[in-house]
């Protein structure tokens, strides 16, 4: 997969293009700015954006051609963000690190999504949120990105036990038009959830 997405970022072009994901910029205008981190973030256009609205702004992938461009977005933008080059499973912060972690369409393998959401729950400041918007299983009958394995995709279920921790602000499954670059176009099955840590 580290082959995949760094074929996929080598590009000039931003392959999720670089304005932030519609879900995120509307949480981002509703609470004031902290510390926030961007699980698997690729390019970096979400981690900047939030950047540019006054956020300490993190984020961490296991693509280097993924992290390369992230930086050069943040300086194009004349922001700063801190970059990792890492992979989920095995990087750590310190607990009660974060106000926000948000996940956008950070899709990880059954086999180990639950232990990384417990590690995201764990990293997160009491009070501190999760942002998630990801793709539901119905996103295999469209042709607008996402895994193409039902088991990585997320179901209102799977979420409420993964974060059964949190107090659950919002959870929907819902269709939406994607508009984010050349791999996330048209019509996509979705799912949002935001939880609290108590």
């Amino acid at each position: 997969m580290n082959q995949f997405w760094n074929e996929r970022y080598i590009k000039k072009e931003y392959s999720y293009g670089t304005k932030p994901n519609q879900f995120l910029a509307a949480q981002l205008e509703k609470i004031t700015p902290g510390k926030i981190l961007f699980p698997c973030d690729g390019e970096g256009r979400n981690a900047v954006y939030a950047a540019q609205q006054g956020w300490d702004s993190s984020s961490f992938d296991y693509s280097e051609a993924g992290i390369m461009k992230a930086e050069q977005l943040a300086t194009s933008n004349q922001v700063s963000i801190t970059t990792l080059l890492a992979d989920a499973t095995t990087i750590e912060y310190p607990e009660d690190t974060f106000d926000v972690i948000a996940l956008i369409y950070t899709h990880f393998p059954a086999e180990i999504r639950t232990s990384i959401h417990q590690k995201i729950i764990r990293w997160l400041k009491p009070g501190g949120q999760v942002w998630l918007e990801s793709f539901n299983p119905l996103q295999l009958n469209n042709t607008s990105g996402g895994p193409k394995s039902a088991d990585m995709l997320y179901t209102e279920e799977m979420l409420l036990v993964d974060f059964k921790e949190l107090h659950t602000e919002l959870l929907e499954t819902t269709t939406t038009i994607l508009d984010e670059g050349e791999y996330h176009q048209g019509q996509a099955d979705i799912i949002r959830f935001i939880g609290t840590k108590k």
